[in-house]
């Protein structure tokens, strides 16, 4: 409340100034670590922390040692945990510290998710970025950000500081550090972030999708093709090298594309990648399959009308005829976002059987309002398509959990998105419950009551 009422009367240059100058002395306090590795930094709307959990499975299998920031969780050599901080790029100080001692650890590449409202607060700065990757970019964070010229604004602020005017050449081991650009050719704003300057530009897509650019003299494309989308692997090709990867979705195949071409701008070959992405059996809290029988209980934490929206076209492509979707979602509140409460029930109503709209990240906003919001996008879309289907607004997100498994037949799809493996639900006044979806469903699942046959 305190931070809230100064943020609300210190000129908005102030505290700009304020930040600005917490970021680098942040840096100067912590030895500008960033400056003795190779730093990789991933922006984007969705996909950020599967692509930065990726780059570092494949650097790792290339024989370095890597650190990470992510909102999914962090990473330090051997050392990995979960974000338990509910931000998705740490404090300046924080952040720093994490980059000394990945230094100290021993770590040639640190990756870190890198948020537009972290950006908005100079939490870059201080930071000697050398790769600077694109995942895609659609609505989100709009009202804190005025605009969505704004939101892309911030992000491009990364690449923007990529390489400047008189910058210093970084060497490690003798060897010049080149900076690298690498978008996704198939999001309408590639041709923004390839305008920056950089030593080398990369650009990915599926080969069966309009590609946004005409620039390719300069770009070096890793294309995808031959997709094959099944029910427990994705399979395709770059040039002659095969890839199956246990990640689902047409969305993680670009995820992978992402991170196979920050691995070929390191001098990282296919068979590398192709050994690394293999290894990976899920990323949790990232369509993350929690009980596999006698239906499925997925955990996502899809939480932009893009994202979910991907994510139950997945579960519909691979769903039985005679199955159920059942969906379980929210909303965050604290003003955020408000715009997208109602398309968030529509996508729900358009793609499940049933739909338990609940509580997920209120803050100091009322819930039940909040939950009111969903649940009218949902039931203008069900009345509009004709579509029979149940609607329960469950305040209590155990209950609501509880609910949903109660509703489950064998071979239905329950998802339950928006928090993924966050380990907090946030309330008013800052309050934090403590939370995590996957060992609600565990619990609730192992200890209800199965009939007797």
């Amino acid at each position: 409340m305190i931070k809230f009422l100064i943020k609300k009367i210190t000129p908005k240059s102030l505290l700009l100034f304020y930040h600005k100058c917490l970021a680098y002395l942040a840096a100067f306090f912590y030895g500008w670590p960033s400056r003795k590795m190779i730093v990789i930094g991933v922006t984007g709307t969705g996909g950020k922390s599967t692509v930065v959990s990726l780059i570092g499975r494949i650097l790792e299998e290339a024989g370095y040692k890597v650190g990470w920031a992510s909102t999914l969780n962090f990473k330090i050599a051997e050392k990995e945990w979960l974000n338990t901080l509910k931000m998705t790029m740490p404090g300046r100080f924080v952040l720093q510290k994490m980059l000394k001692q990945m230094l100290k650890a021993g770590c040639q590449y640190a990756i870190i998710e890198t948020s537009s409202e972290g950006i908005v607060q100079s939490r870059h700065l201080g930071i000697d970025y050398d790769v600077a990757v694109f995942t895609n970019l659609t609505p989100e964070h709009i009202e804190s950000h005025g605009s969505f010229e704004a939101y892309r604004a911030a992000k491009g602020e990364l690449f923007k500081k990529l390489k400047i005017k008189n910058q210093k050449l970084k060497i490690i081991d003798g060897k010049e550090i080149k900076k690298v650009i690498v978008v996704n050719l198939a999001d309408e704003n590639a041709h923004y972030f390839l305008q920056f300057p950089a030593d080398e530009y990369y650009g990915f897509a599926i080969k069966s999708v309009r590609m946004y650019t005409n620039d390719s003299q300069r770009i070096k494309k890793i294309i995808a093709e031959n997709i094959k989308l099944n029910q427990n692997s994705s399979e395709f090709n770059i040039n002659n090298s095969y890839f199956k990867i246990s990640l689902l979705g047409q969305f993680n195949v670009e995820n992978s594309l992402a991170a196979i071409a920050v691995a070929l701008s390191q001098g990282i070959n296919l068979e590398i990648c192709q050994r690394a992405l293999e290894k990976i059996k899920s990323i949790p809290g990232r369509l993350e399959i929690v009980i596999d029988k006698p239906f499925q209980v997925i955990v996502d934490y899809a939480h932009t009308p893009d994202s979910l929206e991907k994510v139950y076209q997945l579960l519909t492509s691979l769903k039985n005829p005679e199955s159920k979707i059942i969906a379980v979602l929210g909303s965050a509140g604290g003003g955020r976002d408000k715009w997208k409460r109602p398309k968030l029930g529509a996508l729900a109503a358009k793609y499940a059987d049933d739909i338990i709209i609940t509580n997920e990240d209120p803050y100091d906003e009322d819930p039940e309002e909040i939950i009111k919001q969903v649940a009218e996008g949902a039931k203008n879309t069900s009345l509009n398509q004709r579509k029979s289907l149940s609607i329960y607004e469950i305040l209590d997100r155990k209950e609501a959990i509880k609910k949903v498994i109660s509703l489950a037949k064998e071979g239905d799809i329950i998802i339950i998105t928006g928090k993924g493996c966050e380990q907090w639900i946030m309330g008013p006044k800052g309050k934090k419950i403590p939370w995590d979806d996957r060992k609600v469903v565990r619990e609730i699942f192992y200890d209800r009551d199965i009939p007797q046959k």
